[in-house]
């Protein structure tokens, strides 16, 4: 499967082990992570950075099987 096949996403997570201090997005293409991160402070910031990186995106939930520090994800 290339690149153009796969789904691009953001996947938010609060305050994870690697940024304990911030928020972070990572970018996934479909199942894997690229190396593409947004960090910030504030979830709105992140949010705000995640709209203008991927206009029209989707913003869902975590679902309850979803790792704890997983906020939401967009697609």
């Amino acid at each position: 499967m290339n690149d153009r096949e796969r789904l691009p996403m953001w996947v938010v997570y609060d305050h994870p082990r690697d940024y304990p201090d911030s928020f972070v997005a990572r970018r996934w293409l479909t199942d894997q992570p690229t190396q593409a991160i947004i960090v910030d402070t504030t979830l709105d910031e992140v949010r705000r950075r995640i709209q203008r990186a991927m206009p029209g995106a989707v913003r869902l939930a975590r679902f309850l099987n979803d790792d704890p520090k997983i906020v939401e994800v967009w697609l």
